[in-house]
């Protein structure tokens, strides 16, 4: 499959299924990941919204098959501008962060600038337009991350505690155990 042609399947709506299928069929077809980032920047935001869908199932479903490719995805995670698509990104970024991520991965993190990325994370979390999910995905990785960026745990408690101040029960409840666990851990 090339990229027109897929372009031309996502610009039809998607669900779940689709989603696993397309995934799927790419990936028996090595379907590079780079080509698929590059959609995910296509200029129609319904676009690059599946084709981050797609790209998020693609990589958690098999990170390490996708370990090479990690630096270009990481090389474009700050220039995400729609919001779909940053939803799909940092929630990835909070999977591969995970402490109990497969070691090959975590290796592989230690050798790429993931700064920009702490920064787009942060710039979630302050976004007034950014969906909760969004900001719930960016704390988490943040707090998965602050042991790499010291400056990361004290930013993110200033901004857990102001998300907090209006925040929806799920904000308050998550907060309250994101603020309790980061300055232990």
């Amino acid at each position: 499959m090339t990229q027109g042609e897929l372009v031309k399947i996502i610009s039809n709506t998607l669900g779940k299924p689709k989603v696993l299928e397309l995934g799927r069929i790419l990936t028996e077809q090595k379907f590079s990941l780079d080509d698929l980032i590059d959609i995910t920047f296509y200029p129609d935001s319904m676009i690059a919204f599946r084709a981050s869908w797609i790209l998020e199932n693609m990589l958690l479903a098999d990170p390490i098959k996708y370990e090479p490719e990690l630096e270009y995805f990481f090389l474009r995670f700050k220039q995400v501008k729609y919001h779909g698509p940053q939803r799909h990104y940092i929630k990835i970024l909070m999977h591969l962060t995970d402490p109990k991520m497969n070691p090959v991965i975590k290796r592989k993190l230690e050798t790429i600038d993931l700064e920009p990325a702490v920064e787009q994370c942060f710039d979630s979390m302050i976004d007034p337009k950014a969906k909760i999910a969004v900001k719930v995905f960016a704390s988490e990785a943040l707090f998965n991350l602050r042991h790499r960026y010291d400056w990361v745990a004290e930013e993110l408690a200033n901004q857990i505690q102001f998300l907090m101040r209006n925040g929806s029960p799920a904000i308050q409840s998550r907060g309250k155990k994101l603020l309790a666990m980061l300055f232990v851990n």
